[in-house]
């Protein structure tokens, strides 16, 4: 049956072709082009809170897309299956599509977590920045799937899925009065930028920054969410695993903050279920509990009269919403800021800079170490960095490198080039 929610608009691929017969949709096909690349399976071996490799049943930035996947979908078949509308079996969110978009939303993010991101980001200011949602978009349109370096010609709706911020580094810089700490696209996206909006030009109310970035498409806003929810629970979860988070800490957190512990509140059923040893049914029932409070309201603005992706808002009850938000303020000042997580982080982010120098000065300035021409990156990685047009062009591919690591790759290649006792041939496979 066909699904009136979308368009030729929204179907059309970067490339500008249209749909062609397949017993695949475009947006199934989108999501396979995906999953069949080696940037998806380095996911399995990058940080979501804990050091991928600390222990088996700690989440991985994979475990966590496939989880959040599963929970974007669940709120398409929510959506759909709601008796007070709108949707319905030939009009309603695609699940295929949101569950490609939950996929591909931290394919960007670069090792050792939110840590890696912050250094590379500090490391390329004088280059136009990194941020993980720009090298994602990066990613699918220039790097990963095609052996020619053209990407995986997207779907406008698709790549337009993964866009949470759509503000320009130097428009941020411009605005901020240095260069901006997150959540912007790089320089030369803007083009992709123009083309997801079909050609058509910001109004000048939605200027640079939060502003802007509030204007995302419906499949966007349910990956947020289907995100949102992952990260306050499942994390949640491995953090109470993990011994960061005891009763002991979340008293005394609670106390400190004045959240209420008493019978019925959420850090009560938290410490209730501790107590039991009953987490992951804790974490089930509560994931069912944010896909049912979310709903659709109509939305007028930009774009909602070119496409229904932007003619409706998702809509969080409030109580679930509070409920995530102070279990995500719990996780972040208990587990995040704690020592023991700040030192990985300060050794991570140690690493990625001591690399990031070495690598700058032999291929981005082409200098030369203890005299000597040292051929330190794969032999077609220093060739397309040789090739590269500029300055710039050549310090991006070297973060190209860096970033796609895994948090396993990134610490050998550190002791094989730092480290006198460690190294042998059989260490020099990635």
């Amino acid at each position: 049956m066909p699904n009136r929610f979308y368009h030729e608009f929204d179907l059309e691929r970067l490339s500008g072709k249209l749909p062609e017969d397949d017993y695949r949709t475009p947006f199934q096909t989108d999501r396979d082009r995906v999953l069949h690349t080696p940037t998806f399976r380095r996911l399995q071996n990058k940080t979501q809170v804990f050091w991928s490799g600390e222990y088996d049943f700690y989440r991985t930035r994979l475990t966590h897309s496939l989880e959040v996947a599963q929970i974007g979908k669940s709120i398409c078949y929510w959506l759909k299956s709601r008796t007070d509308g709108p949707l319905s079996d030939d009009f309603h969110v695609d699940p295929d599509l949101v569950e490609a978009v939950c996929l591909s939303h931290d394919l960007g993010h670069p090792p050792f977590g939110h840590a890696g991101e912050r250094t590379l980001n500090h490391l390329l200011a004088g280059y136009g920045g990194f941020e993980g949602n720009a090298q994602t978009l990066r990613l699918l349109t220039q790097r990963i799937f095609s052996a020619r370096r053209t990407g995986m010609d997207p779907t406008r709706a698709f790549m337009d899925g993964v866009l949470k911020y759509k503000s320009l580094w130097s428009d941020l810089k411009a605005a901020e009065g240095g260069p901006p700490a997150h959540h912007f696209l790089y320089d030369d996206q803007s083009p992709l930028l123009a083309w997801a909006m079909g050609g058509m030009p910001f109004p000048d109310d939605l200027t640079p920054g939060p502003v802007r970035d509030s204007l995302k498409s419906i499949e966007c806003q349910i990956m947020d969410w289907a995100d949102d929810t992952a990260y306050s629970l499942n994390d949640l979860s491995d953090s109470v695993r993990a011994g960061f988070l005891t009763i002991e800490r979340i008293e005394a957190w609670s106390e400190r903050t004045g959240r209420s512990t008493g019978e019925g509140t959420p850090l009560g059923d938290l410490l209730r279920a501790i107590r039991q040893r009953r987490m992951d049914p804790f974490v089930g029932k509560r994931i069912g509990r944010y896909i049912k409070a979310a709903s659709l309201t109509e939305a007028r603005g930009f774009l909602s009269a070119t496409s229904h992706r932007y003619a409706w808002r998702l809509v969080v009850d409030e109580a679930v919403l509070a409920e995530c938000r102070l279990f995500k303020q719990l996780a972040f000042e208990v587990v995040f800021l704690s020592p023991q997580l700040k030192q990985l982080e300060h050794k991570g982010s140690r690493m990625l800079r001591q690399l990031w120098e070495l690598l700058v000065h032999r291929y981005v300035h082409n200098g030369r170490i203890d005299g000597q021409d040292f051929q330190l990156l794969p032999a077609d990685t220093a060739a397309e960095i040789a090739s590269a047009q500029d300055e710039a062009g050549r310090a991006r591919l070297v973060c190209d490198f860096l970033a796609g690591m895994t948090d396993g790759y990134a610490a050998r290649t550190y002791k094989r080039l730092f480290m006198p006792d460690f190294g042998s041939i059989g260490d020099l496979v990635g």
